[in-house]
């Protein structure tokens, strides 16, 4: 274990992780991995040591890890654990602001040692590198041999070469020299020797100082400074950036600074550390913090002879906005802090302290030469004031004021001495033609105005009989012709006669005794659309096309049933009866049942019935009290189709007669076969389907279904015949008489109303307000005698 770099154990520590396998439970994981018992001690110390057994606690639970348990997903799809949504520490959020501490908090950056490129010429063998030795040619045979701690590899057939501090060239020519003993071919050029590294060794070193995380590190033996440096977390908020040491033996053998990685990309000091070497990272001297317009604003840390120039350099620069004519500084003295201003002269030879803060702030958001012009120009926008410039000046520029420009008026918005808006107008027709000249100022704001824009918009509205009826854009010299034309064309029911234009009254003088609200004119068009001679729309002009009064769209009717023809027909009349449509049907068929025969009628023959009934119904809901009713009425009302009885035998055998009515479109007759079944419903003890009997009247047909309940209100039993006519009980006498029962009628027999006695509270509301009147009523009374 002692062999394994720390990115080894935090390897092994993640597959302990994934295998659920806390820090308890490392020895039964060793075991089934067959490692010592030895070993594991030591690998436990590793992981103390690297602070990674608080990441195993827990893992044995059957549950999920508490850490997986508190991640949580964001929209985008992320998973951001609890740990990282943790509120940074003081300490945290200044390291965060210091120029370099990304490097070692950027997950996409180890500096994890290559181990797979090349030797490195000056690398050195010591105890643990594995040496590989290949033999080839004539004799052929490889060798794989670890340097022993005294520093020898022990060769087959040859004996211990000591190898210990050697480079791979002097390795190499001296393992060649020793192998000439027992292969004469690499003397004769006829078998060769290549020494090469197979497995490095683990080397320890020792981080101290303003280190995140100090302490002993096994690394690689290929491991630089910069290594180092990340397993360790890199300098606290007090390390140095630019102060590195590498002590080797108790002596300084290199100083590292990141800054020359981190601004030239130069690693040259990144020295490959050796065993027992000690990296000191020591406090910072000097530290000052630039921020506002440059281009990585941070903390950066100066040494000793560089200026604030140095500083904005390593900052990347002013950024594109910056104001360089003075940079302020807050400084901190012996007793207080003070403020520097530094002027662009200054800044290369400014010496910064530690604790400076610098600003560089942006220049102003004005502009020092600039007009607008806007509206109905043909080139709108920012322009440069230049000297005695004018308004004509401008509008030239522009291109010139579209032909829409309104040409009596245009408004210059501009600043006073104190920045105060200001207004001023001037005739646009007066400039453009030399009468007046308007001078400008910095920052005028020109507009020219668009008649179309001061005024409302121009529509033309057409209805009626036309196929796309609706608004349109008004036009100069626009006829009613053209605007039928734009509406689709007319509808096959327009009439070319009476059409009427309503024209709005505008302009006139006022006269309380003129009522007229507007102007209708009608007129007569040509079947081909030919305009009118001397009659054009104006703005807001309303047309309406009229329906011909001799255009009827057919109407048909449909008649089912028990007929010789059924199906649709069309109405021919507008007398055609009932009795008529029976005649072109063919008539009835022998088993038609003509008393059940119903008609099948709309609810409203147009639009305007149906307003004008909504408007009675309302003043009749306000009437009813129970919503119950209201509801029925309603429902009644929605339905598209009413039933409608009619008497289809005095039809038949009366044509013309009052029962024979005229037909409407969307009628539809319907005449049943012959009935043989009679329906109970209602407060009856077995409601159910009885065959109907000419025998028997309604009381028997009553008593077959068990008779009434207790909760019926037989006076109110009403019977529905087939045809849809309803006949109910009347009273004779003191006696009920109910209605007769025929084919297919369906008896309804109603519930009681539930009658509700007096709550304990109504009792003593009522008790008390006929002993109030009692009392009013004695003292009257006594009063009177």
């Amino acid at each position: 274990m002692e062999n394994l770099s720390d990115e080894q154990v935090r390897q092994m520590v993640a597959e302990m992780k994934r295998n659920k396998i806390s820090f308890d439970q490392i020895d039964s994981y060793a075991q089934q991995k067959s490692i010592p018992q030895s070993e594991v001690i030591k690998l436990k110390d590793r992981i103390k040591m690297l602070n990674l057994d608080k990441e195993l606690t827990g893992n044995g639970q059957p549950q999920v890890v508490e850490q997986e348990q508190a991640d949580r997903s964001v929209s985008d799809g992320t998973t951001i654990s609890a740990r990282d949504i943790e509120p940074m520490t003081e300490a945290e959020r200044k390291r965060a602001k210091i120029f370099g501490a990304e490097l070692f908090s950027n997950k996409n950056l180890t500096f994890e040692p290559n181990l797979r490129m090349a030797t490195p010429p000056n690398y050195q063998l010591a105890p643990g590198d594995e040496v590989v030795i290949d033999v080839y040619g004539y004799s052929e045979v490889q060798h794989k041999l670890k340097v022993s701690p005294e520093g020898h590899v022990r060769i087959p057939y040859l004996g211990p070469v000591y190898v210990n501090g050697l480079t791979m060239d002097a390795a190499t020519t001296r393992i060649t020299q020793q192998l000439t003993s027992i292969y004469g071919g690499i003397k004769s050029g006829n078998t060769f020797v290549q020494v090469s590294l197979g497995n490095i060794r683990s080397i320890r070193v020792l981080l101290i100082g303003e280190v995140v995380r100090p302490g002993s590190y096994t690394v690689p033996s290929l491991a630089t400074v910069a290594n180092a440096l990340y397993v360790s977390g890199g300098p606290d908020e007090n390390g140095s950036f630019r102060d590195i040491q590498v002590i080797r033996n108790g002596q300084p053998v290199a100083h590292f600074d990141l800054y020359d990685f981190l601004r030239d990309g130069d690693l040259t000091n990144n020295i490959v550390l050796q065993d027992q070497d000690i990296v000191k990272v020591n406090p910072y001297k000097t530290r000052v913090e630039l921020t506002g317009e440059v281009k990585r604003p941070a903390i950066f840390e100066v040494k000793d002879g560089e200026t604030l120039q140095d500083v904005i350099n390593v900052a990347g620069g002013y950024t594109d906005i910056s104001f360089k004519d003075v940079i302020r500084a807050y400084r901190i003295n012996n007793k207080e802090r003070e403020v520097v201003n530094i002027s662009a002269d200054e800044v290369a030879a400014f010496q910064p302290r530690s604790g400076d803060k610098y600003f560089v702030d942006a220049v102003l958001n004005r502009f020092s030469n600039r007009v607008m012009i806007s509206g109905a120009v043909f080139h709108p926008g920012e322009y440069a004031l230049e000297s005695n410039m004018t308004v004509a000046d401008l509008i030239k520029k522009a291109d010139g004021v579209k032909e829409e420009a309104s040409l009596g008026r245009a408004i210059i918005f501009r600043l006073n001495e104190d920045y105060t808006p200001a207004g001023t107008s001037f005739s646009l027709d007066d400039v453009l033609s030399g009468k007046q000249t308007v001078a400008l100022n910095r920052e005028d704001s020109v507009v020219i105005y668009s008649k179309l824009e001061l005024r409302e918009d121009y529509q033309v509205k057409i209805s009626g009989q036309v196929n796309s009826p609706g608004y349109f854009t008004y036009a100069d010299s626009l006829h009613v012709e053209d605007l039928i034309l734009m509406a689709g064309g007319l509808r096959d029911a327009a009439s070319l006669k009476r059409v009427e234009v309503a024209r709005r009254i505008r302009g006139k003088a006022y006269n309380p005794t003129d009522s007229a609200v507007a102007i209708v004119a009608q007129f007569d068009i040509a079947a081909d659309l030919s305009p009118l001679a001397g009659f054009a729309l104006q703005p807001f002009d309303e047309v309406v096309i009229r329906k011909s009064p001799t255009y009827v769209e057919q109407a048909t009717v449909s008649i089912d049933g028990e007929v010789v023809y059924p199906g649709a027909y069309t109405i021919n009349s507008k007398r055609e009866r009932i009795s008529d449509l029976m005649k072109r049907a063919g008539g009835l068929r022998p088993e038609a049942y003509s008393e059940g025969a119903v008609l099948l009628r709309r609810t409203f023959a147009n639009s305007s019935d149906s307003a004008l009934l909504e408007s009675k119904l309302q003043v009749y809901y306000n009437k009813l009290q129970d919503s119950a009713d209201i509801y029925k009425v309603q429902n009644t009302i929605s339905r598209k189709d009413q039933l409608l009885g009619i008497n289809l035998e005095e039809i038949v055998k009366h044509p013309g007669s009052k029962f024979d009515l005229y037909l409407e479109e969307g009628d539809v007759i319907r005449i049943p076969k012959k009935l043989q079944t009679v329906q109970l419903f209602g407060e009856i003890y077995f409601p159910k389907k009885v065959r109907f009997d000419r025998r028997i009247d309604f009381r028997d047909y009553i008593r077959g279904a068990g008779g009434f309940t207790n909760g019926a209100l037989k006076r109110r039993s009403y019977v529905v015949y087939a045809n849809g006519e309803v006949k109910s009980t009347r009273k004779v006498l003191f006696f009920n008489s109910y209605p007769k029962v025929k084919p297919g009628a369906e008896i309804y027999v109603p519930k009681k109303s539930e009658r509700k006695g007096l709550s304990g509270q109504e009792i003593v509301g009522l008790s008390t307000g006929i002993a109030s009147i009692a009392l009013i009523i004695f003292t009257i009374l006594d009063r009177t005698n």
